[in-house]
């Protein structure tokens, strides 16, 4: 490969890590054809041509392809917005309702290892072969939180204003995402609204 070649190639590499983002962490890794050579970052190479070669590569915390106007939500203290007593109360009314509730699921869908189970303030929901399902309290945060074999986790804060444990990333309600799920896999509606 002539010197002009090895220039071009050395370009096209270095136009593809060019920052597009806040510096985090960075790495360096230089191709050569034929090679790869890792060096820590800020070092550099001599390449045998006498041309000096220093290659970094930048990583974000930021997904790409967001604008730079994307803000994560704000931190919340929960504790300032909903009482200890009154989170027990909350919660635990909705995980006891979505058991019975779950219960009298079981009665009307024929699923293979359909199984309800409470204890040590967990909620487990198991649909056989279709996954499982598994609610807890989550006192410090003031959440519930959802493990679901089809949106996976998710941490559902109280919203007075909705009367409902909503999804802040989202705006998803708790109730209502379980209802569409459960009919999703088990092809029986489900009506958790009432009463929770």
């Amino acid at each position: 490969m002539d010197k002009a070649s090895k220039l071009l190639v050395l370009r096209r590499l270095s136009g593809a890590v060019k920052p597009s983002s806040p510096i985090h962490r960075s790495c360096s890794r230089l191709l050569i054809p034929s090679r790869i050579i890792n060096m820590p970052p800020g070092n550099s190479l001599r390449h045998p041509s006498s041309t000096l070669i220093t290659a970094t590569r930048n990583f974000s915390s930021r997904p790409s392809g967001l604008d730079s106007d994307f803000q994560a939500p704000e931190a919340i203290d929960y504790r300032s917005l909903l009482q200890e007593d009154e989170f027990h109360r909350l919660a635990n009314s909705t995980i006891h309702d979505l058991q019975e509730k779950f219960e009298e699921y079981g009665d009307t869908v024929q699923i293979d290892g359909f199984d309800v189970d409470y204890g040590n303030e967990v909620l487990t929901l198991k649909l056989g072969a279709l996954g499982t399902y598994v609610l807890n309290k989550q006192t410090p945060n003031r959440q519930i939180w959802l493990s679901s074999p089809v949106s996976g986790p998710s941490r559902f804060d109280w919203d007075t204003g909705a009367q409902g444990w909503v999804y802040r990333r989202t705006k998803a309600n708790l109730l209502k995402l379980l209802e569409s799920e459960l009919e999703q896999l088990c092809g029986e509606p489900i009506n958790l609204s009432s009463s929770c």
